[in-house]
């Protein structure tokens, strides 16, 4: 696996290959892993894919990418995005768990950043193609005492500082094994970074986040509070013998939704991620032959959703989740949505303003929109519903931007809004950018937009 000595580094650079191995490979790789690699493993999590690099047809390089670390405060950081967007992003970060030189790093100084950088240039497309999703961002984890992390400086990766020196020994559980390491991390996408971090992830990636939910962001004692509310609703089933209690479906299906699943398949698989704790506490009945917990089925979850008052248990949940997070009324964000495969006689489908946190993004409650009328009329009723208290600040886009709601907002509830503001009004935004430049705050281009300062 060596090449010749009297081989310049320059003509080998030239002629580095990069591929994924095949099946009938991975013995002979991993076999190179466990022999050279000072970590002595092969061992890989999650999704994963092997690359080597060659050199006229001998392997000189050996690289593996697999699932990221669950936790790591300094990647959190270096992101900037809260835990439940962590949850559900985390697949579009990749571990670049294994990275191998075979010839000695001193003849070849540069192949190692040579054969790194030309793996990330190709790795989004070919975990897309692989595993039906690209990646955004690479980590990884250097032991500065045996190496110094030379090629991942080269390739644009920043140092972000030690880990704690602990390891993953079971779920909940970490061991310390005394040897931190380096943290370095790199975008594979040109503001990777904020779009990990965004409120929406752009499309397609959204529809890979709508696949994935978590974490439950309540403890047992605030699920309990949840069930009690929601046994006063009247079950609307009848007969003996019945396996899941109605308040037990609905806490279910309330807390799937705000993890973000969307329908009963997912609202099923969502439950299975619940601890025997947690579906205790979501009033969940001990099964007669082992005393487990066992969350509800996606035909369980539509025989009761399908009956039950959808307005009254909506509000009754929007109650409960103001008192659970109070700073959520801190600050609300009211916007419009369409609900897909709702059409109405006319064909046009249901459409929804919602109330929504700014901290996790939870819809406290909403209105239906009126056929023939838009947002505006349905801003006062939704606000009603909630009893805010004084000081709330609420947030809308332009369409709000207007005499009636701001007396609304600024005079009935006590509050504060924040209005978008378009070209549309141009009256308003004439006078907007007239007051910030007597602020300081020139504006360059549509009003809002960011300007650049030298």
């Amino acid at each position: 696996m060596c090449l010749s000595n009297g081989t310049a580094e320059g003509d080998v650079l030239a002629r580095v290959t990069i591929r994924l191995i095949g099946d009938d490979e991975i013995g002979q790789f991993n076999y190179y892993l466990e022999r050279e690699h000072y970590l002595e493993s092969s061992r890989l999590v999650g999704q994963w894919l092997r690359y080597v690099a060659e050199v006229d047809g001998q392997w000189v390089a050996l690289l593996t990418f697999s699932a990221p670390a669950l936790h790591l405060k300094a990647r959190e950081l270096w992101i900037g995005w809260s835990a439940r967007q962590r949850a559900r992003r985390l697949g579009l970060v990749v571990n670049n768990s294994r990275f191998l030189v075979l010839p000695a790093r001193h003849r070849y100084p540069n192949l190692a950043s040579r054969v790194l950088g030309m793996v990330l240039r190709r790795l989004s497309a070919d975990w897309q193609e692989r595993w039906g999703h690209p990646v955004l961002v690479v980590e990884s984890f250097v032991d500065e005492s045996e190496h110094p992390g030379t090629c991942y400086r080269a390739c644009g990766f920043t140092a972000v500082g030690p880990t704690k020196g602990f390891s993953r020994a079971s779920r909940d559980f970490y061991e310390e094994h005394g040897q931190p390491k380096q943290l370095y991390l790199r975008e594979l996408h040109s503001g990777a970074r904020k779009r990990l971090s965004q409120g929406r992830l752009p499309e397609p990636l959204a529809a890979y986040e709508a696949e994935v939910t978590g974490p439950c962001p309540f403890r047992a004692p605030a699920l309990e509070s949840l069930l009690d509310r929601l046994g006063a609703l009247p079950d609307s089933r009848s007969g003996h013998g019945l396996y899941h209690k109605q308040r037990f479906v609905l806490a279910c299906g309330a807390v799937c939704t705000l993890m973000g699943a969307c329908g009963y398949r997912a609202f099923e698989n969502t439950s299975k991620k619940f601890t025997q704790r947690q579906l205790r506490a979501l009033g969940a009945s001990p099964d007669e032959e082992d005393g487990r917990y066992y969350p509800p089925s996606d035909s369980t979850f539509q025989r009761v959703l399908n009956r039950v008052d959808a307005p009254k248990v909506a509000h009754i949940i929007g109650e409960w989740l103001a008192q659970q997070e109070i700073g959520s009324l801190a600050r609300l964000a009211v916007d419009g949505k369409v609900l897909r495969g709702s059409g109405r006689h006319d064909g046009k489908p249901l459409q929804l303003l919602s109330a929504v946190t700014h901290h996790l993004r939870l819809t406290l409650d909403q209105v239906a929109i009126q056929e023939k009328s838009n947002e505006i009329p349905a801003l006062k009723p939704l606000l009603k519903k909630l009893d805010l208290p004084p000081g709330t600040l609420i947030t809308a886009d332009a369409m709000h931007c207007q005499q009636e709601s701001s007396r609304f907002v600024t005079q009935e509830l006590g509050g504060d809004y924040l209005w978008g503001l378009k070209g549309n009004q141009g009256g308003i935004e004439n006078q907007a950018r007239h007051l910030l430049a007597q602020q300081g705050f020139p504006p360059s281009g549509p009003l809002g937009e960011r300007t650049r300062t030298p």
